[in-house]
Parts: C-alpha cells; structure tokens; sequence
C-alpha cells in the first residue's frame, strides 16, 4: 500500500470533485497505463478509482469521485472527509480496462463519471496516433466532469458531448452508432450500469465480437448476494468443508470459519477476491469477468457469487 497526500482538491462538475494525490515522501509513484485504477482507503471503505492524468507523469495521480445518492459511504468520505493536506492509503494501479493496441480503430463511450478512465484513454490514443472516437454523455453541461480539458485537446474534433436536456439531434444514439461494427474496430465503454447495458447490449444484437468489446463497471445495482439456497464450499489445501448458508455469501461464511478472503468493491466489479474453482458451477452474479470467462466456471467472486451445484471446490 502507498501513503498518499491530497495536494489538491477542484470541483469538476456539478457533485463531482477531483482529487490530486502525491507520494507522502516525496518519491515518484508507480506507473500505469490508460484504463488503471487504484484502490482507496478512506473511513473505512476501500473503493475504486480510475487515473485521469498522463501515465507519463510520475509525481501524482489524479482521479475524480462522483457524490452518489445512494452511497454505500465510499463517495460520501470523499466528498465530506477527504481535504487538501490529508493523507490516504492507496494501492499501486491496477488495470482490468486495457487499450487493445492492435485495434484498428477505437470507440470510446463514456456515460458521466465513466470519463475517468476513457478520457485518459483518449489521450493516450491521441499521444500514439491511432484512430478512435469518444463519445462523451451526460444528463446535462453542468454533469460533465472534463469538459474544458477535452474542447481544449488535441483530439478535441474526435470527441462529441451528448446531453440528455439538450436538442434531440445531438443525442446519442446507440443504435445507429452500434449497427455495423467496424472490420476491427474495438469498443470501449464506461459509466452508469444501465448506460453500459445499453451499449453493450446493443453492441451483442448488431454482431460487435466479443473479443472487441472492453468495458468497467464502477458499481452494480443492489443485488441480493447472500439470496439463494444453502450449498457447501471445500478448501482444497485441507479438505474442509465450509457450509455457506442462505442468507450469507461465500466471503462471510468463510470468514466466520476463520477463512479471510481479501475483498474490495463486495459488488462484483473489482475483481479483487477472485479464487478458483477447482469444481462445482459457479453461480455467477459479478460484473467483472466476460460471457466467455462466465462459462469457463474455472473462477469466481465469492463477494457475491454462489452455487449452482451442491458445493464448490475452492483453491484456497
């Protein structure tokens, strides 16, 4: 873990505050690559954040936080807590969201705070000279983190803003961008799950190959993880059998069992508490791994997913 310490705190749009975090002692940070995030601690929570700055620099990282409504108490620490001068606890980057350098062509969508990660995408794109896109939608101009930033870019005349308030014609339409997918042109989408659902959605309908859509979810909807039948899990480096009842996840009946398992997000979306599965089916409820990774049933998150079959065999 990393020592941080905020060196500056801007409020980007409207409920959305970006965060400039710099090396306690003074050193450079790790690096990274367009597409990384980085766990951070703060009050308690562990949540995920995307790097929205050069990869090139190495003296901070810069991430924006969405305030959201419906907090499970990560944004609101941020938000309330979190001052110029304070230090944190980070992890290094970590990317799931990569560039696909041997795409012919990039679209980028990116549904508000899902900016994060797609703007240094676009920039990164930009800096190599490849061909992309960005589509940039939010509700309205005062929800648009980065604005300025991206009109005033380099790449600014490969990138279209999209306001749910504004005229008909500038909206964007999914379906019509979607219908035929380009020989290969890789997609890459960010932002609210509904938004994302859409996209890729509609992308799977139009015969987008899976292999080319790349996408990172921020939070799931409210699921009932603990909800489903009871079913055993065996630890395969000592054979105990550990009973996972309705009404706990996996994670918490190991726990109780003296079994910790590192998680993050508890939602599915990080990927931190991934374990194999040595055998059983999986019940998967993550929105981490891909059709493909789903049917391969050689993994899952116990944060939330559980059993198909009456036990699992964890490579724990």
């Amino acid at each position: 873990m990393i020592q941080v310490r905020v060196s500056a705190r801007a409020v980007e749009a409207e409920g959305i505050c970006s965060f400039e975090l710099v090396a306690v002692d003074g050193q450079p940070l790790p690096g990274f690559s367009a597409g990384s995030h980085v766990d951070v601690t703060v009050g308690g929570h562990t949540r995920q954040y995307s790097l929205c700055n050069d990869p090139k620099e190495t003296h901070r990282y810069l991430i924006a936080v969405l305030r959201e409504p419906t907090s499970r108490g990560g944004s609101e620490a941020m938000h309330a807590q979190v001052q110029v001068g304070d230090v944190v606890t980070i992890s290094p980057p970590k990317n799931h969201f990569t560039l696909a350098h041997d795409a012919r062509r990039h679209l980028l969508l990116a549904g508000g705070i899902g900016i994060t990660p797609i703007l240094c995408m676009a920039e990164r794109l930009a800096a190599t000279g490849a061909d992309f896109e960005l589509h940039y939608c939010t509700r309205s101009r005062d929800r648009m983190a980065f604005h300025d930033r991206i009109a005033n870019a380099a790449f600014a005349s490969k990138a279209q803003f999209h306001f749910d308030d504004g005229p008909p014609s500038q909206r964007f339409d999914i379906a019509a961008r979607l219908a035929t997918p380009g020989e290969g042109e890789h997609l890459y989408v960010c932002g609210p799950k509904g938004f994302m659902d859409a996209v890729l959605n509609t992308a799977r309908e139009k015969g987008w190959p899976e292999a080319q859509l790349h996408c990172e979810y921020f939070a799931a909807d409210p699921a009932p993880a603990s909800e489903g039948d009871a079913f055993e899990v065996q630890i395969a480096s000592s054979g105990r059998i550990v009973m996972v009842p309705a009404g706990k996840t996996v994670v918490q009946a190991l726990a109780d069992a003296g079994v910790d398992v590192q998680t993050s997000c508890e939602q599915g979306v990080c990927g931190t508490c991934i374990t194999r599965v040595l055998s059983g089916t999986p019940d998967h409820r993550d929105l981490y791994f891909t059709p493909e990774e789903h049917a391969a049933n050689d993994q899952f998150t116990p944060c939330c997913s559980r059993s198909k079959s009456p036990r699992l065999v964890l490579d724990l």
